[in-house]
Parts: C-alpha cells; sequence; structure tokens
C-alpha cells in the first residue's frame, strides 16, 4: 500500500494523463495544502490550458478511501471523471468583476470564527478580533450561490486597507444579509415540517428561553455578531440580559438570563451541540459570553472556494477554484 506522499504524487500523475486523454486537450495538476475555516487539506487542482477556472478535489478524502479498500484505478477515475464533471458545469461567473473591489464592496459579508482554531489561516486575512473569536470577510456571490474569503494578497490588489474593508463590510452585511432571531422551538417546528411538529407538540412558545441567531439562508450566519445593532436587536427580542453561545459558523445560541441556567451548563450545551449535530469544519471554540442591556459591541477597529459538492463514486471535497 503507497503512503500518502507516494499516493498523492501518483495521482496527480495520473489523473492528468486520464484527463488529457478523455478531453482531448492539455492541462494543469498540481496539488498544495489548502487553509479554510476550522481546517484545511491537500488539494489537487485541475485546471484546462489557458482557463481561469479550475477544480480543486480534496487528496486527504481521496486517500481515505484508498486506504478503506477502494482501488487505487477507481480513484483515479472517479477523480478524473469528477474533474471533467464540474468543469463542464462550472458557474458562469465575471472573474474581471472579482478583480474590482468597487463592484464587489456592495457583496461583503462577515463571518466569526474561533481565533485558536485558525490561527494559521488568520495570518493569510484581514481580520478584527472580537474576545476569543474573529471577523473575517467574504464576497457572497448569489449567482454562483457560494463565496470568497478576502485574503490579504486580494486586498493588495485592490489598494484597499483592512480598516477601509471593514467599515464597508459593516455598513454592507447587515443590508444584504440581515440578523434573523428564532426561538429554539419556532427553528425545531420548521426543521420537522408542520405536519410532524404539530404530532409532537413541538411550536413556539410563550416564555422561549433559547434563542437561534443567523441570517436569512442560515449559512455562515455567525457573523451578525459582529454587527453594530445585533445587541440591541438579541436585548430587545430576548426582553433583556442574554448569554451568547458560538454554536457554529452558521449560527450562535442566545439563552435568557432567567436563572435556569449558569455558564457551566451552557458549555455542557455547547459541547454535546458540537458533538451530535455540528459538522466538524463548523464547529466554534467554546466560550460563553454574558451581555447585559447596557453592552456595546464597538468594532471600531491563491482565490478561495466557491462551492461545496460531494461524488457519490468516491467522496470527495470538491470545489472550483478562480485564478487570479
Amino acid at each position: 500500500m503507497m503512503d500518502f506522499e507516494q499516493f498523492k504524487e501518483n495521482l496527480t500523475k495520473d489523473v492528468k494523463a486520464c484527463f488529457d486523454d478523455r478531453t482531448g486537450a492539455d492541462s494543469s495538476v498540481e496539488t498544495h495544502k489548502v487553509d479554510k475555516m476550522n481546517y484545511s487539506y491537500e488539494a489537487m487542482v485541475v485546471k484546462p490550458e489557458g482557463s481561469d477556472v479550475g477544480v480543486s478535489i480534496d487528496v486527504n478524502n481521496l486517500y481515505e478511501a484508498y486506504q478503506n479498500g477502494t482501488s487505487y484505478e477507481k480513484i483515479v477515475a472517479g477523480a478524473t471523471e469528477s474533474a471533467e464533471h464540474y468543469l463542464n458545469d462550472k458557474p458562469d461567473f465575471n472573474i474581471d468583476a472579482l478583480k474590482d473591489y468597487s463592484q464587489m464592496k456592495d457583496k461583503l459579508s462577515m463571518d466569526v470564527v474561533s481565533s485558536e482554531r485558525n490561527a494559521e489561516l488568520l495570518e493569510k486575512v484581514p481580520h478584527k478580533n472580537i474576545e476569543d473569536m474573529a471577523v473575517v470577510y467574504r464576497f457572497v456571490l448569489d449567482d454562483v450561490k457560494g463565496s470568497v474569503l478576502v485574503t490579504n494578497q486580494m486586498l493588495e490588489n485592490y489598494n484597499v486597507t483592512p480598516e477601509q474593508l471593514h467599515a464597508d463590510a459593516m455598513e454592507v452585511a447587515p443590508e444584504i444579509r440581515p440578523a434573523v432571531i428564532k426561538g429554539m422551538s419556532e427553528v425545531l417546528a420548521e426543521s420537522l415540517g408542520v405536519e410532524q411538529a404539530e404530532m409532537l407538540g413541538i411550536g413556539p412558545v410563550a416564555d422561549e428561553p433559547i434563542f437561534v441567531a443567523s441570517v436569512e439562508d442560515n449559512i455562515r450566519g455567525a457573523g451578525i455578531l459582529a454587527y453594530q445593532d445585533f445587541m440591541d436587536q438579541a436585548a430587545d427580542r430576548l426582553g433583556g440580559s442574554f448569554y451568547i453561545l458560538p454554536s457554529s459558523v452558521h449560527e450562535i445560541l442566545l439563552v435568557k438570563d432567567n436563572g435556569q441556567f449558569n455558564k457551566d451548563s451552557l458549555e455542557k450545551m455547547v459541547v454535546e451541540v458540537n458533538a451530535t449535530t455540528v459538522k466538524g469544519d463548523s464547529t466554534q471554540a467554546i466560550g460563553i459570553t454574558y451581555k447585559n442591556l447596557s453592552y456595546v459591541l464597538d468594532l471600531k477597529v491563491p482565490l478561495s472556494v466557491l462551492s461545496y459538492k460531494t461524488k457519490q463514486k468516491v467522496i470527495a471535497r470538491i470545489e472550483y477554484v478562480w485564478i487570479m
């Protein structure tokens, strides 16, 4: 059995040969480390000659399949077929627009992530610290249903300062991705569906103790924590002081300070949620923050992934990469 480095080297060579044979054209196939929020992986990027768009395939996933008994030949064939399929079905996106900050700034959103878990990546991207969390910035691309993480290199190309980026994001993000706060019972009822929720007796309650805060599509919604008016909005919705639980990159939990919970019980809740219901690359570091009504949040202070897809034959993370 090949070790990982030998597997990666052979895979790169064989996928290129197979891809070029299938398409009748030349391509570049290279591997490099990809740092993402909360995790990193070794990627194989397949890019046709002369194209601005490539497909990034997670080599770690493929090697795991190899270790679990999938034949090497099947993995090469599956990776090649997947690359060809997604390149033929690539999103229609204007790469020139991404090079122009004046066109992109109205698409700015914010993520809130664990500073500790993302220390290496944060060296490469503009960010602001909030206690043990960090605010990072993305361009939301509705036409391809994805987003681009803003990097230091992109800011340098734009000739834009981190301070200007942050100011623009604070203005734009709450407009295009407004905060949505719902009671936990309402969220559960929506996830179950009307009929099943009614059968189980789940629905909105008069004195809801726990709320879920996110954005309308519930994707990377924890960034609302950085919104200037979010604390006031949350206090109005919950009717007083509350605890903030950074559940995942997609949402945060708000718990009323009504005497039913303390910090220890809430930390256990976050551990349980992360362990049982949240994907590993979506979890946040455990940190319970208490906010009272007088608290004011003061934040004066290679292209990323655009899509996430999997292939059933050989499970692997497959993502589009735009080369600038």
